[in-house]
């Protein structure tokens, strides 16, 4: 079971790289609504939102599918990136709906950068296929 969670990371980051495109997809052409968009961040951060969303997924699957050594690490700075991200869009523009449940949100985001960002240095399976052991 365990060696098959590189192969769950690859369809997720998949399914983050269709996530991102239909947010920008509304974005750009905002009469198309998914209800992905957040009226309290503005525009450049709502841009950057959706970019950096499709980057961290795109590095992933690219990186998984050419065997890129340098994939984990990679991820892992995209992981900052977006834990960065979250904490200004949470505190500055309150996402997650606001009042004190939304640093719960943040928090358990961090978390989960921080499993994967271990999974992805200490895995056998990890270093094996990107040759990073």
């Amino acid at each position: 079971m365990t060696r098959n969670h590189i192969y769950y990371l690859v369809i997720v980051k998949i399914a983050l790289v269709i996530w991102g495109i239909l947010g920008f997809i509304e974005y750009f052409f905002p009469s198309t609504s998914f209800g992905l968009q957040n009226s309290n961040f503005p525009a450049g951060t709502q841009f950057l939102h959706w970019f950096l969303i499709v980057l961290t997924g795109s590095i992933f699957v690219f990186g998984f599918f050419r065997r890129w050594r340098h994939t984990p690490f990679a991820t892992i700075t995209m992981y900052a990136t977006l834990a960065t991200l979250c904490f200004i869009e949470t505190v500055d523009f309150h996402a997650f709906g606001g009042g004190t449940k939304r640093f719960f949100i943040m928090s358990a985001e961090f978390a989960l950068y921080l499993i994967l960002s271990i999974y992805l240095l200490r895995s056998k399976r990890v270093n094996d296929h990107f040759g990073s052991g």
